[in-house]
């Protein structure tokens, strides 16, 4: 059998819409909610029906439908809800693609690596990805903010930094199995170098499980970035963000106007299920294939 032919075999090479159906109703449900999601992050500020930087003291915690145009009423400033939630996913949704992006490039790297080359390089790798464990990416975006200033790009570096040796981790063990099977040796007969196995072969066929991973991983770096934002080390006030308004409108709470606040944190909860179970359900197919 020739090197092609036992690629074509290697396990892994279900196609993505195969897949998708195989999560079964949960997963696709999610899948439908993270693409809506993706619509509103990047057409929020065309399909936003007002500005929503436009403070209005005298609109301030007026709620759904008293003012005519405005569905969900107005914020703590008079600013409209609605448009505020369309136009807050685009930084929502941005700052973890960011995280995934980064995290999920450099741990791969790192991963096939090792797993290729082995010996003293692997564990070197694997001891500095010991060393990053001890960092939680909160920590290491507040001094991200404190050095570089706060803001969404410093908090995005710093929890890809946090996220690396998880990546790293799940994706070594896959690359290790991967080197081991046939069709790789098989391509190392026939002269083929090791970028070209790698980029050809191996990280294809690891995709379904790089895919489960960045889906689980985007839902936690969207609640991080939250939770950064919230304490106003992110994303800042007045811009639209979920986090941000969480944290402006958390008086509204105990004022007896939660629908801002609420709006906006079940808008991130929503999002983070739908990611989480996805990525879930990914990440079992995923495993069932590689048996």
């Amino acid at each position: 059998m020739s090197a092609v032919a036992i690629a074509a075999d290697a396990p892994g090479r279900s196609s993505w819409f195969t897949l998708l159906k195989r999560t079964g109703p949960a997963g696709i449900a999610s899948a439908i909610v993270i693409v809506v999601a993706t619509f509103v992050a990047v057409a929020g500020r065309a399909i936003s029906p007002f500005d929503p930087l436009a403070p209005g003291l005298s609109n301030a915690w007026i709620g759904p439908m008293q003012v005519t145009g405005h569905l969900l009423g107005f914020d703590g400033q008079g600013r409209d809800l609605l448009s505020r939630l369309l136009v807050g996913a685009t930084t929502s949704m941005l700052g973890p693609l960011a995280v995934v992006v980064i995290c999920m490039t450099v741990g791969s790297v790192f991963a096939v690596s090792a797993a290729w080359r082995g010996g003293g390089y692997d564990a070197v790798v694997s001891s500095g990805m010991d060393i990053l464990f001890a960092f939680p990416g909160i920590l290491l975006a507040i001094l991200a903010a404190t050095v570089f200033g706060a803001g969404l790009i410093s908090a995005s570096l710093a929890l890809a930094i946090a996220y690396t040796p998880y990546v790293a981790r799940v994706l070594r063990g896959a690359a290790m199995r991967e080197r081991a099977q046939q069709y790789v040796a098989a391509l190392e007969v026939q002269g083929a170098s090791p970028l070209s196995i790698c980029m050809r072969h191996l990280l294809p066929n690891m995709a379904p499980l790089i895919v489960a991973q960045a889906t689980i991983l985007f839902g936690y770096a969207m609640v991080d970035l939250a939770a950064i934002s919230f304490l106003g080390l992110g994303v800042q006030a007045p811009n639209p963000d979920w986090g941000v308004m969480v944290s402006e409108n958390q008086s509204g709470v105990l004022q007896g106007y939660p629908l801002p606040a609420l709006a906006a944190g079940l808008s991130i909860v929503i999002v983070v299920v739908a990611f989480n179970v996805l990525g879930e359900r990914l990440y079992e197919q995923a495993q069932a294939d590689r048996r």
